[in-house]
């Protein structure tokens, strides 16, 4: 046997061993035998470059990294489906189809949704969604996902459509990884999965352990009758394909709706909800399809789970506004895929309203399938025999009085001094929305603060790599990449370090109003509550923080401490005359390569503005993978929608003609 016969073999078994192990989790080798094999095969093909196959399984574990994603048209649209969240909706959709047939069930898998597709029997090519006409090439981040093949038994074109996912277990290492690493923790396995698929360099994907399921056939040269069989065409080309049940009419509908429900906690990946679909295809294309959504098909959303368990006792912590925030203490509960253990109470007027009191039994949920917070309390005969709560009159990290603001159900820690605020207050500077100071999550701050390197903001500009090292869990490396975040945090910019301060009632669009309108935070220091109340959207109550702030001599010993770090506090005021003067943007989606918050800068550096929602006056809409209601009002109106890539050569087209007339 040649050598480009053995590396032909080699291939063709590690790839069946492969898809044994993972798709049909029935392994015919040992560990050990599979890892000869695959080694003997990598041997092969670093000896012999002339024989590279980019399909080879050796490929898997990340190509080079790449500076940013290729647009990817796609050939059939990848649409969204129309939402129903009660048997009374679906019914309408199943009235509406009544003599097309029977429908299939299937899990409506909470992923990322991609197109694979292939020529003469190999991979040639997979794109995220996107906004369902142009994704983005991920194809090198697709190859390192396991139950992806690479080559498959049908040699005619196919492109099928799935759905990436991490599954749960994946998804508490990574997270567990993160908060030890001081990074922040992704919020669902959906969030990691999209972040893992589109990472640029196809190595960082590799370790996350994706997986996907196939859901549907979009283009084939052969011909189906119905869904059903094309999901066992795809099966059968050795895909991970979604499992389905075919129901005959509403009853057996939502039958099988509701065994999808009760299979919900016990599957190995999240699903928030069942879809139903027209078997038929022939009826399919008689029904026809909508402008963003076929007409054949319905996503039924589950409603949030909830479940019963002990209020134990009431814990409040301090925020870094000094907001004391009550959170229950509960026996702990399994609920939609995790173990709770606490939730939010929001606050005191939430308590009386619901007269939740400690000892009850409570009903907890968790908001958007992510926050656990208590919806009501159960009142037994022994409810009423129980205190009603009261929130503490000192705070409970200072020690110092409190204070309800008047006609608020805000209860306050006043001291500028207290811990808890000065921790809050270290991290949300440091957050991605604020400084963006990478690898300075809640656990390092909690260690500079306990071990005394720091006590102020300003503090983390003077750290040291020799003080970091010293810290439990921060090696040289990981001090390195601190210490470089920290120092690029110095470019922010002041819109940024406005926001970043924790000005009560400041979020990012005040802050980025008051860099625009004062351009250095010197003028902050004198102006007056009427000069700031003039400002679009500023109120009085916002406008009396500012000024508040500014007043006390900490915020002078402040700033001044950033300044002497070099922490940038000053912003080039926008020129009347920008190439996006008079001109509203609005963003949606995820961007292939900038943030929101960086588009949104560079727009009003130009002279135009952001706005958060689409109407008559808005002039372009900036849209990203996943784009949303948004995109599609925005298609409603006629408003020109625009991709990042058109965006930056508006922006170098406007430099340049700024360059020609200068």
């Amino acid at each position: 046997m040649s050598d480009l016969e053995k590396i032909r073999f080699l291939r063709q078994q590690v790839e069946y061993h492969r898809r044994k192990y993972y798709l049909e989790d029935a392994p015919e080798i040992s560990d050990a035998e599979f890892d000869r094999m695959y080694r003997e095969l990598e041997e092969l093909e670093k000896a012999h470059p002339e024989f590279h196959d980019e399909n080879s399984p050796i490929y898997r574990v990340g190509g080079v990294a790449l500076d940013k994603f290729q647009k990817h048209i796609h050939t059939v649209p990848l649409k969204s489906l129309s939402d129903v969240f009660s048997f009374g909706e679906l019914e309408e959709f199943l009235s509406r189809t009544a003599e097309c047939g029977d429908y299939t069930v299937e899990k409506k898998i909470d992923g990322l949704s991609v197109a694979l597709i292939y020529k003469d029997g190999r991979f040639v090519s997979g794109a995220t969604r996107g906004d369902g006409a142009v994704g983005e090439d991920v194809s090198g981040n697709l190859r390192t996902i396991a139950s992806i093949p690479m080559t498959i038994p049908y040699t005619g074109y196919l492109e099928v459509r799935g759905e990436v996912y991490m599954p749960k277990a994946s998804f508490e290492k990574l997270n567990a990884q993160r908060e030890n690493a001081g990074e922040p923790l992704f919020a669902n396995p959906r969030n990691a999965a999209a972040g893992s698929l589109r990472q640029l360099d196809p190595k960082v994907t590799a370790k996350r352990n994706l997986d996907i399921l196939v859901f549907n056939l979009q283009k084939c040269d052969r011909s189906f009758e119905t869904h059903a069989q094309t999901l066992d065409f795809i099966s059968s080309c050795g895909f991970h394909v979604l499992d389905y049940r075919v129901a005959q009419n509403k009853e057996e509908v939502e039958e099988e709706i509701e065994a999808i429900g009760r299979e919900r906690q016990g599957l190995s990946f999240d699903i928030d909800g069942a879809v139903v679909k027209i078997n038929d295809l022939a009826m399919r294309e008689k029904i026809g399809e909508g402008t963003n959504v076929p007409k054949w098909a319905v996503a039924y959303k589950f409603p949030p789970e909830q479940k019963p368990t002990k209020l134990l006792s009431i814990e409040v912590q301090v925020g870094r506004t000094g907001v004391l925030t009550p959170a229950a203490n509960l026996v702990p509960v399994n609920l939609a895929g995790s173990t709770v253990s606490r939730a939010t109470l929001h606050n005191i007027d939430n308590i009386r309203e619901k007269d939740i009191r400690v000892g009850d039994t409570v009903v907890i949920q968790k908001a958007g399938d992510i926050i656990p917070e208590v919806v009501c309390s159960v009142k037994d005969e022994t409810h009423f025999a129980r205190p009603v709560y009261e929130m503490p009159a000192v705070c409970p990290s200072c020690g110092e009085k409190v204070i309800r603001i008047e006609g608020e159900a805000k209860t306050m820690c006043t001291n500028s001094a207290c811990p808890a605020q000065r921790q809050r207050s270290i991290e949300h500077f440091a957050s991605k929305d604020a400084m963006n100071i990478e690898g300075l999550g809640p656990a390092a701050v909690k260690a500079l603060l306990d071990s005394r390197l720091i006590s102020t903001i300003s503090d983390l500009y003077t750290l040291e790599e020799g003080q970091l090292i010293s810290l439990e869990r921060m090696g040289k490396k990981s001090a390195e990449n601190l210490l470089s975040s920290i120092e690029k945090s110095k470019e922010a910019g002041l819109a940024r370090l406005i926001y970043a301060l924790g000005i009560p009632n400041v979020g990012e669009k005040a802050g980025k109003a008051l860099a625009k309108v004062y351009g250095d935070i010197e003028r902050l220091f004198c102006a007056t509550k009427e000069e700031i109340s003039a400002i679009e959207d500023f109120g009085a109550v916002t406008a009396e923080c500012v000024v508040s702030y500014f007043s006390h001599p900490q915020t002078r010993m402040l700033i001044e401490g950033l300044k002497k770090a070099g922490v940038k506090t000053k912003e080039e005021l926008v020129e009347k005359g920008g190439a996006f003067e008079g001109k509203t943007f609005v963003l949606t989606g995820t961007l292939p390569t900038l943030k929101r918050a960086q588009a949104g800068a560079l727009i009003e550096q130009l002279g135009g503005k952001t706005s958060s929602s689409v109407s008559k006056l808005t002039d372009y809409v900036l849209a990203g993978e996943e784009a949303g209601s948004k995109l599609t009002k925005a298609q409603s109106l006629n408003i020109p929608i625009i991709d990042e890539e058109t965006f930056l050569e508006m922006i170098e087209k406007a430099k340049e003609q700024s360059k020609n007339a200068d």
